[in-house]
């Protein structure tokens, strides 16, 4: 999630027009039907494809998923899946260092419950390296444990490396200056040696998903040398595909580098991974204020949509795989009522327009004993004491109607060519386009291949 360490609550209420409340009531008929026990439910029959396009892809097929027999191919991205960004119940990611294999198992079989085929988990750069000649192997004993409690429950696990940035706190271990953290000659050894000694330990597990070299490295370690930085993502990339062939390996930053220059080029970023990483938040990105304070505005609803539209234009591929790997809503803006909505409607936006792979932010509801932005405790679909919450119900329905299923690419209108100028406002013009062109309805074609 992006940096928020100098927000105050004032500068939510900035998003919202005056005389409109912070929390907006939900309205319509389908509102009510939404909340808890009235849940509006995904007919096995419902077809997303418009008139002009039916018959094209087969009736949904609604299966349990159950144990690693039954699994999606770790790199087979022509098929849709559904994960959550996790985050333990206990102790949140400072379990690393006060672990309990039971408290994670737990938070698992509630993870199994709602259906997810794979997880994102943080290794917290510091814990794990203490020094740049030293890898932890008690962490690296706990990460194995987490891997086979995982695979016990038919639930794949991308592995984050360098999180120096988490939920709004940083994470920097003592020996890495953050000036260099992108200059290969300066850095290279010990964070090579890092990724080495946990790609050894991977090697073991069929549940590994890939490495994603850092969650929002741009948060954490900016730069304003794009060239650097894209090199040393380039060189990393390259060394876990080397290690773990196989795999899906990526970068996941954040929004940024998509809307303006920040760290990491969007060329580089489009064009040097398997699969588009895309973390599609209506607030950081800026669609929610745009739209008004309405997390159903297209703005926010449609932000998946339009920036796998704004990724595959820097790839110069309309069909190239994208996975959104962080998507979510806060209570703080809307009201919960209407969060279940929000994430099937947006989900479902993002299957007509050929999405890949869906990952909620988060799994759980983040333990109030500790401190963090006021935002970020109401992010789960399941509470503290493993109770899974209206949206997490959504959760559920769509990912067992959809997982594993080919994913069809729209192909109603071609993908103008990326913004001429790079910055906030006129990317924005260049979606807001896109959005009115597309309209609400993409007619589908056939499986990503090729």
């Amino acid at each position: 999630m992006p940096r928020h360490d100098t927000w105050s609550r004032s500068d939510f209420s900035a998003i919202f027009p005056a005389g409109m409340p912070a929390r907006m009531p939900g309205t319509g008929p389908l509102r009510r039907s939404r909340q808890h026990g009235g849940i509006r439910k995904l007919r096995a029959n419902r077809d997303l494809t418009p008139p002009c396009r039916r018959n094209t892809i087969p009736p949904h097929t609604t299966r349990k998923f159950v144990g690693k027999a039954e699994n999606i191919m770790i790199a087979d991205l022509t098929k849709h899946r559904f994960g959550l960004n996790y985050t333990p119940a206990r102790a949140w990611w400072y379990c690393w260092n006060d672990f309990s294999a039971d408290a994670i198992a737990r938070d698992l079989d509630t993870i199994a419950e709602l259906g997810a085929d794979h997880i994102r988990i943080m290794l917290v750069w510091p814990y794990f390296q203490p020094n740049p000649k030293a890898v932890s192997e008690a962490h690296l004993d706990r990460l194995d444990a987490l891997m086979r409690l995982a695979r016990d429950r038919g639930i794949d696990v991308c592995v984050t490396l360098f999180v120096g940035w988490l939920s709004g706190y940083s994470f920097q271990p003592p020996f890495q200056n953050n000036k260099t953290f992108y200059d290969l000659a300066e850095s290279r050894v010990p964070q090579e040696l890092y990724l080495a000694r946990v790609a050894e330990r991977m090697k073991g597990h069929k549940n590994f998903l890939g490495i994603d070299l850092g969650n929002e490295l741009n948060c954490c370690w900016s730069s304003d040398r794009l060239e650097t930085a894209d090199t040393w993502s380039r060189h990393m990339l390259a060394l876990a595909e080397k290690l773990l062939p196989d795999a899906v390996h990526v970068n996941g930053a954040d929004h940024n580098p998509w809307f303006m220059p920040a760290t990491f080029s969007p060329g580089q970023l489009a064009k040097s991974q398997k699969v588009l990483t895309l973390h599609c938040w209506p607030f950081f990105t800026d669609a929610l204020r745009r739209g008004g304070g309405d997390c159903f505005h297209p703005r926010s609803l449609r932000l998946i949509e339009s920036m796998a539209a704004l990724a595959r234009s820097y790839a110069g591929d309309p069909r190239k795989p994208v996975w959104v790997q962080e998507f979510g809503m806060s209570e703080e803006w809307t009201d919960p009522v209407n969060i279940p909505r929000f994430l099937e409607d947006t989900t479902l936006g993002g299957i007509r327009a050929g999405v890949n792979w869906f990952t909620w932010w988060s799994s759980h509801d983040l333990d109030r004993r500790y401190e963090f932005a006021s935002l970020e405790y109401s992010l789960g679909l399941i509470t503290q004491d493993q109770k899974i919450k209206p949206a997490g119900y959504a959760f559920k329905e769509i990912a067992e109607a959809y997982r594993g299923r080919e994913v069809a690419i729209p192909c109603a209108i071609g993908i103008p060519a990326p913004p001429e100028v790079f910055d906030m406002d006129h990317t924005w013009e260049w979606l807001d386009h896109w959005l009115d062109q597309s309209g609400p309805c993409l007619a589908i074609s056939s499986l990503v291949s090729g």
